[in-house]
């Protein structure tokens, strides 16, 4: 059977940090990380519903990020499949810490051929 949520809990580090990463000056989980992190999450959902040679690439990230987090705190990330349509994916993200939402919003993937994926940006650097 396909799964059609999956949840990682993870504590914030100094690499996730907002003042590491260029999003701010603060000593806080950065939004972009919070975005790439559930963008993972729900790559690997989707793997579960294509073929070996395909992979999905991210076309959409909306997000609300509503709550500071500090290092150290334990987060909790969650993709849930909303809608699975040929090749598009609509997922609904969520982060969690000990006191309620840091972050919510949808994330859309579409499903491509590894390879002729990559051969269209390789293309990119020819003269």
């Amino acid at each position: 059977m396909l799964i059609k949520s999956l949840t990682k809990t993870l504590k914030v580090t100094n690499e996730l940090l907002a003042c590491n990463i260029g999003s701010g000056t603060l000593e806080v989980l950065g939004t972009p990380a919070i975005i790439a992190l559930l963008e993972g999450l729900s790559a690997q959902l989707a793997q579960e519903y294509i073929d070996d040679d395909m992979t999905t690439v991210g076309t959409l990230v909306t997000m609300q990020h509503i709550s500071p987090t500090p290092l150290g705190a334990e987060i909790v990330l969650t993709s849930t499949l909303e809608q699975e349509d040929g090749r598009k994916f609509i997922f609904m993200i969520d982060a969690k810490d000990n006191k309620g939402d840091i972050a919510t919003g949808s994330h859309r993937r579409i499903a491509v051929k590894k390879d002729t994926f990559l051969a269209k940006a390789q293309a990119k650097l020819e003269v």
